[in-house]
């Protein structure tokens, strides 16, 4: 298995944040205004991940106190992490691709405003879910492995 590569993580922004912006110029009149905290579940899945991460980090590098890991337990975080990267990057698109849409097109919709707000909101929360399932994923390297690219789940 190999570590989330961050060109795999911006195509699939693009093609998000494209598709995103092409659905909102076809139908954005006829949606309702979004919740100015619609994106904040991203940031507590975040924090979440960032948490375990940390705990995580720990108990591989087998610190004073820290239990063993178990491969299972190493593995499973590893493919949450790469989840929740390739989700991170895709709600960034989304959230990119209304923010986009809705700052030049603010004054003309009265809801355009509202969701002008909630797109930062989602922006920012999938961008820290980003970064946090990505450490996560760093977190999971054991502390003998050198400079290759293979993730090794080993305890």
């Amino acid at each position: 298995m190999r570590f989330t590569q961050p060109r795999d993580l911006v195509a699939v922004a693009i093609i998000a944040g494209i598709l995103a912006h092409l659905l909102l110029r076809l139908s954005y009149d006829s949606l309702p205004p979004l919740p100015v905290l619609a994106g904040s579940t991203l940031f507590v899945i975040a924090v979440v991940e960032a948490v375990f991460a940390f705990s995580l980090r720990a108990r591989i590098q087998r610190r004073a106190g820290a239990r063993p890991v178990q491969p299972l337990t190493a593995a499973r975080a590893v493919a949450l992490a790469k989840a929740s990267s390739v989700l991170g990057a895709l709600m960034f698109g989304a959230w990119a691709g209304l923010l986009i849409f809705v700052i030049p097109v603010r004054d003309s919709f009265p809801a355009a405003s509202n969701d002008l707000v909630a797109a930062v909101v989602g922006v920012v929360s999938a961008l820290l879910l980003t970064a946090a399932a990505l450490w996560l994923e760093h977190c999971c390297k054991t502390p003998n492995d050198g400079a290759g690219n293979e993730i090794d789940t080993r305890p």
